[in-house]
């Protein structure tokens, strides 16, 4: 398979995340003062996959909570995209660490729609480095041998107790450089500077990761606040990225809304839209690489 499955007609990716799980309910926790249920969560996603999927170049979801039902009707018409990773993550915290979830058969998964998988990795330079190493490589492995696209997603993140150490933007592109380097077909990466800068400022930064990455790149959009992610994704499309796959910064601000699909086609669609146009005005096609 090539990446044209996940590719708008110009090349670029304009992708949606909803494979978020306990971060999700998190955040249901912070918008409603309540601690949901699972079929909430599942309920969300599925809202997501109706309302924005169609307009997706790729939809990303997680089998614990939707991956099954997006498949069997169909909801998502391209790009359909299983998360893989197991997350080690407590109920309120963080994703500290991940692995891949060995319940998941990949040639299962590409059966029922899936045409990529996708594996996080929580990239520290601490004594663990090269087992994550490992792991992305058996991932990237096991993707080609199933007949699905890769895509390795890499979050930098500090050792604990060495944070008033850590430079984010060089740690950014040491992890891309590392991880890219296994050939994914497709690579996931931070904004660098959390989008939190001039979109000059921040073309240079993705300019200087564009040169640490040998594969086609996308950016996500944690850590990037909703009304700035527009301009840091104009500004790495401008740098070499090819597009986005992104979650927060489409449908943040529906979650625990009364009346989820009308919020999403009055909110979320509109801005997977306008993001879609400034990856076909901007962003390198995957093919150009």
């Amino acid at each position: 398979p090539t990446l044209d499955l996940l590719a708008r007609p110009s090349g670029g990716f304009a992708m949606v995340a909803m494979d978020q799980r306990e971060s999700l309910r998190q955040m249901f926790a912070a918008a409603t003062g309540r601690r949901v249920d699972d079929d909430t969560l599942t309920g969300f996603k599925l809202s997501v996959a109706r309302e924005a999927g169609p307009h997706a170049s790729g939809f990303l979801i997680d089998k614990e909570y939707g991956f099954g039902q997006v498949a069997a009707e169909g909801m998502v018409p391209d790009g359909l995209i299983i998360a893989v990773d197991s997350l080690r993550q407590a109920p309120d915290g963080p994703v500290e660490d991940t692995s891949i979830d060995g319940t998941i058969d990949l040639a299962e998964a590409r059966r029922a729609g899936a045409v990529a998988a996708k594996l996080l990795l929580i990239w520290r330079d601490d004594e663990h480095r090269q087992r994550r190493l490992e792991t992305a490589a058996a991932f990237v492995r096991r993707c080609a041998e199933a007949g699905v696209l890769s895509v390795l997603e890499g979050v930098a993140r500090p050792v604990q107790g060495r944070e008033a150490e850590f430079d984010g933007s060089a740690a950014i592109r040491e992890a891309a450089a590392e991880l890219a380097g296994l050939r994914p077909s497709l690579y996931k990466a931070q904004v660098p500077l959390g989008g939190a800068a001039p979109e000059d400022r921040l073309a240079e930064e993705c300019a200087r990761l564009d040169e640490a990455i040998p594969v086609p790149w996308v950016v996500l959009s944690q850590g990037v606040e909703r009304d700035d992610f527009p301009a840091a994704v104009r500004a790495a499309c401008r740098s070499g990225a090819s597009g986005m796959l992104a979650g927060r910064a489409i449908w943040s601000d529906v979650v625990g809304s009364e009346d989820t699909a009308a919020e999403l086609r009055s909110r979320s669609v509109p801005r997977l839209l306008r993001l879609a146009s400034i990856v076909d005005t901007y962003a390198r096609p995957w093919n150009a690489r």
